[in-house]
């Protein structure tokens, strides 16, 4: 079935070649090479051991990024123990429920957590471990607790001339094993266990060193807990040999351009928002400035200018991205038109925690503007529609990467595919002659009209979002009309010293100009402002479902 190298051999193979290069980095904080790491995960093999935890025993990870993160799952994986990454922004007593829901037999957490999370619903747990410092925070008694204390004699005891390169050993032999249960809240609903085996794993890490670029550093931003981030921005990338640098707190703009600066990585993996943001308030003010706008319609003047603002971008990263990934959502066209015009090499793509997370991408160079590139080849994508390229269907999708279902609960496994085997994503999209997919938007969100008319609440949000002040919104069905909820762009506002009838008048302004270029059937009937950003799921969808 499976024509690449499983992705632990991958892991092997690089750890034995890059024995004392640096492999994970919190940045201000912990650094281990790939040697280090190494021996620390036959260290805990051993614990695992001597405290009886078996193959396929659960083993939970609620933590926030970092070096240590990266090792605990890295030794749970390479143990054939399953690990179950929780995200660190869930409650503790989210995290709590969790834990027993996956049957979890051990915890690696933080003290900060641990204090608030609930023993009693945790009943399966033996013992919890500080991610911190490796310390033992509980154990179910002084027998438990005695013996994981003994780990770092038990690997004196095994190696006393040393651990070296060559005593790496990984297994191989389990491609249809479960490797990871992610919970993941997404943007529609409660959480679901996703189960994942290493043949999802290792075909998109097959197909991400095939296709993605490699290089020596990568900053690493999304949460790992989820498998956007895990995936592109660990394990692949790490499986090259490449140093991975987390950022040790929330990132704010100011941190994470120090750290573009001093890391310089080669890749960039971050959602549209972002880019959209940086658009907004960096490149689009000086573009619309009456001297460049006039500049920039003169060739070869137009040329200078695109290079420097394409290079200013780029130098804002570090200088040295070789391709910026983006996922999670479309991108604003009014960006998306501006990136092409100046060559900006970004792309974005298609993916979702079922699918490990790979289902679509394409190079920059041949990426189609709209799209969300065309199908990963380790999959197999289709449209449930009778004309593919021009009518909208649900995106499904089959391969080596898709998951086996969802963790004791068999009836959402048993929704979530069609009779004939194909994962339902839920999202509608159009596929063009030559395979670029383009996504419409999520199958639940979708707004059917009165006379039957679909409406797309994404395609109207991005003209929306386009419209002045405007810094992100919502567009809903209310009782058959269309509302788009919008959040204001504050610093715009105060930046033009708006008074406060202006403001009044923004609402309005925005549902006038947005309609003009909306079709009849999808007319925008009221615009209300909020007070807060929307809700955001760690991956920077907007969490639709709030709101109403």
């Amino acid at each position: 079935m499976q024509q690449y190298p499983h992705y632990l051999e991958r892991l092997q193979n690089a750890t034995k070649k890059y024995w004392d290069k640096v492999a994970l980095n919190t940045i201000g904080g912990d650094s281990y090479s790939f040697g280090q790491m190494a021996t620390q995960i036959e260290k805990f093999h051993l614990a695992f051991e001597a405290l009886g935890f078996k193959k396929g025993d659960k083993i939970a990870l609620y933590a926030g990024n970092g070096a240590r993160w990266g090792m605990v799952y890295m030794a749970v994986n390479t143990y054939e123990t399953v690990i179950v990454p929780l995200l660190a922004d869930f409650t503790p007593d989210n995290a709590s429920a969790l834990v027993n829901h996956s049957e979890s037999v051990a915890l690696f957490t933080n003290e900060a957590k641990f204090k608030h999370m609930d023993l009693a619903a945790m009943p399966n747990v033996q013992i919890i471990i500080n991610v911190d410092d490796w310390k033992c925070l509980w154990a179910k008694d002084e027998k438990t607790k005695a013996t994981y204390l003994t780990m770092e004699n038990l690997f004196a005891e095994k190696w006393p001339g040393g651990f070296g390169p060559e005593n790496v050993d990984y297994p191989t032999d389990n491609w249809d094993d479960l490797s990871t249960i992610s919970y993941t809240s997404g943007s529609t609903g409660d959480p679901k266990g996703v189960m994942l085996t290493y043949r999802n794993f290792s075909a998109n890490v097959d197909y991400s060193q095939r296709h993605v670029p490699a290089g020596e550093r990568m900053v690493s931003m999304l949460p790992m807990a989820h498998m956007y981030g895990l995936v592109i921005e660990f394990i692949y990338p790490m499986c090259n040999g490449t140093s991975i640098y987390w950022m040790a707190k929330a990132p704010t703009p100011a941190a994470l351009m120090s750290a573009f600066a001093q890391v310089k990585p080669y890749l960039l993996i971050t959602v549209p928002l972002v880019m959209e943001k940086i658009y907004k308030s960096k490149v689009k003010p000086t573009l619309d400035k009456p001297l460049i706008k006039v500049l920039t319609k003169i060739p070869g003047i137009n040329y200078i200018i695109y290079k420097k603002v394409k290079d200013g971008l780029i130098a804002a990263f570090g200088g040295e991205v070789l391709e910026f990934i983006m996922g999670g959502a479309a991108l604003n066209p009014e960006v998306e038109k501006l990136f092409k015009r100046i060559k900006f090499p970004y792309l974005v793509g298609y993916g979702m925690t079922e699918a490990c997370p790979l289902l679509a991408y394409e190079h920059w160079t041949k990426y189609v503007p709209g799209s969300c590139g065309k199908a990963v080849d380790v999959a197999q994508v289709r449209i449930d529609s009778e004309d593919p390229q021009h009518i909208a269907g649900e995106i499904q999708a089959k391969g080596e990467n898709i998951t086996i279902g969802y963790f004791k609960n068999p009836e959402a496994s048993a929704v979530a595919f069609t009779e004939d085997g194909w994962l339902r994503t839920g999202d509608l999209g159009t596929m063009d002659k030559d395979g670029n997919i383009f996504i419409r938007g999520r199958s639940k969100a979708m707004i059917l009209t009165s006379n039957g008319q679909n409406v797309y609440p994404e395609e109207l949000e991005a003209i929306v979002n386009n419209q002045p002040y405007v810094s992100e919104s919502v567009v809903l069905d209310r009782a058959g009309k269309i509302v788009a909820l919008v959040y204001l762009d504050k610093e715009a506002i105060k930046r033009d010293s708006l008074d406060e009838e202006a403001v009044s008048d923004i609402p309005e302004k925005i549902r006038v100009n947005a309609n003009r270029k909306l079709p009849v059937y999808s007319q925008i009937s009221k615009v209300e402002t909020v007070l807060a950003p929307f809700e955001k799921t760690p991956k920077m969808s907007i969490k639709r479902f709030l709101y109403k």
